[in-house]
């Protein structure tokens, strides 16, 4: 069990491992005052990455019966605290519900909700440096995620999506440590799968494995880092041998950390003439959904723009 306090203000949570080191704890009380969330503050949950699910229904009991508890954000832990606690919500979104996760928690006439948000947070991050019209005109290019977890599952939803048909990557490749994630977004993708994408599923639990599977992977395709390693934990998961594919587009969807995988790609930057993305667009995607949905406001283009040159002074990002 872990020690939580009655909020005595109105209190929004992020519910991670590593929260303290978020660029959120400094941003947060600046958004706060742009959006006119008067006396409202953000605190940090940190829970060990796969907890006991006791310790996640703890968590979300608390906010469900606290009054000045409005919500959170959950990282690393969505498809954890999913399995564990979402018989404590009176709502779950449509795609809570279909890929078992949960990133945003929020309360409504008092009735706690639960939301998948990266499907369009990480679709609005994609859409940022994917060109239109890319895949179809790049036919030989497909998408290599190393990761199985939530954010995995959104990207895959969104990369499939119906209104893309004739403009799909020509393969999806999932890499993954474990068997039992690979399997679950394996059995979703199938539920999702529209014609003329092929979808490969790879267990690579050793080092080299992922370089291997990388090293099929076509001129253009799209390289994505989504297994957490480089932020709550050191590392990448290719090894320092690994060749990305010429012309790839690179990314690594955190911004923070030590942040292995993108010091690799940008040593092949010019040599594989690559493009290299961080996580800071996911970062100000994710965090403005979750925002809107427990606050009930709505954050349009303008309020965005203002809200990303804030949180800007904090950014020390790395990719360019």
């Amino acid at each position: 069990m872990i020690l939580l306090e009655k909020a005595t203000v109105p209190t929004m949570y992020f519910i991670g491992v590593t929260t303290t080191k978020s660029s959120i704890m400094k941003v947060f009380p600046e958004w706060a005052l742009a959006l006119g969330l008067d006396n409202t503050v953000m605190k940090g949950i940190d829970i060990p990455i796969h907890a006991d699910p006791s310790v996640y229904r703890q968590v979300v009991e608390f906010i469900k019966n606290d009054e000045l508890s409005m919500g959170a954000l959950v990282t690393t832990h969505k498809i954890d605290l999913f399995n564990a606690a979402s018989d404590l919500f009176g709502y779950l979104d449509p795609y809570a519900t279909r890929f078992r996760e949960l990133s945003s928690i929020s309360k409504n006439n008092g009735i706690l909700c639960g939301h998948a948000k990266d499907p369009i947070s990480s679709g609005l991050a994609m859409s940022q440096f994917i060109p239109e019209n890319y895949w179809k005109n790049h036919p030989e290019a497909g998408v290599m995620i190393m990761g199985a977890g939530g954010s995995s599952i959104a990207m895959c939803s969104y990369l499939m999506r119906s209104e893309f048909e004739g403009n799909y990557p020509s393969r999806i490749v999932i890499a993954n440590r474990s068997q039992p994630r690979l399997n679950e977004i394996k059995r979703i993708n199938a539920e999702l799968t529209p014609g003329g994408i092929e979808l490969e599923y790879h267990l690579t639990p050793e080092p080299g494995q992922n370089d291997a599977v990388m090293a099929t992977m076509g001129t253009g395709s799209l390289i994505i880092n989504a297994t957490g390693l480089g932020k709550d934990r050191p590392g990448s998961p290719l090894t320092d041998s690994a060749l990305f594919p010429e012309l790839a587009m690179v990314w690594e969807i955190n911004y923070r950390g030590d942040l292995l995988f993108i010091h690799q790609a940008l040593r092949q930057k010019e040599a594989r003439k690559l493009n290299v993305i961080d996580g800071w667009m996911y970062f100000i995607y994710g965090w403005t959904q979750v925002i809107a949905e427990v606050f009930h406001l709505d954050i349009n283009d303008e309020v965005l723009a203002r809200l990303d040159q804030i949180a800007a002074k904090y950014n020390n990002r790395i990719a360019s």
